[in-house]
This record gives C-alpha cells, sequence and structure tokens, in this order.
C-alpha cells in the first residue's frame, strides 16, 4: 500500500455552477485533509462544498457546507479528515468567479 501526500485539486470554478473538485481514481482511495477556500474580491462570497459517494447525482444529503460566507479579501481552511473510496467525487459551488477552492490530502493505491 503506498500514500502520495498531495494537492489533490485546485479550481476556479464559473459562478453558481456546480463543479467537481477531485474525483478518487480508480482502485484507489483518499483522504481530504484540508479543503481552503480563497475570495479574491472586494465583496463577500458564499460557497457550497459536497461529497458524492460514487459520483452520485448531488442531493441534499451530501453537503458538508452550504452557503457558507467567506469575507471580502480573505479565506476559509476546513480541516476535515474526509475519508473518500474509488469514484467519489468533491463538487464545490461559488456564489462568484472570484472563489477558489484547493483540497490536500492524500492517495492510497
Amino acid at each position: 500500500m503506498a500514500i502520495t501526500y498531495k494537492v489533490l485539486g485546485n479550481l476556479n470554478p464559473a459562478a453558481t455552477t456546480a463543479t467537481t473538485l477531485y474525483t478518487v481514481p480508480a482502485a484507489t482511495s483518499a483522504v481530504v485533509s484540508t479543503i481552503n477556500v480563497c475570495n479574491q474580491d472586494t465583496g463577500a462570497a458564499t460557497f457550497r462544498i459536497a461529497t458524492r459517494p460514487a459520483g452520485a447525482s448531488l442531493s441534499a444529503s451530501h453537503y458538508i457546507a452550504y452557503n457558507t460566507t467567506v469575507p471580502a479579501q480573505d479565506s476559509i481552511a476546513l480541516t476535515l479528515g474526509i475519508t473518500l473510496a474509488a469514484t467519489d467525487v468533491i463538487t464545490v459551488y461559488a456564489s462568484t468567479a472570484t472563489l477558489s477552492f484547493l483540497a490536500f490530502g492524500s492517495e492510497i493505491t
């Protein structure tokens, strides 16, 4: 069993669009230690983060953050320890195109 520590995903998504931040590769599991959300605008913004087992359609039960506010020109680091299986997906959503998302963790093969 090999463990690789890495940046699992980084993304600056379009506004108001649910977008994949990270998908666990086949024959792999992952632990997401931290997700950082950075607001690069002069006004507050909101975000959503969801985990979708096996790439399931997004539903209310998948959200770990929903319409959470990030102050202007600030960031939020969520240290979570999310465990994911092969083909699980992290989906993000931003109220504006000025948010960026970074996921840090490890892949286990």
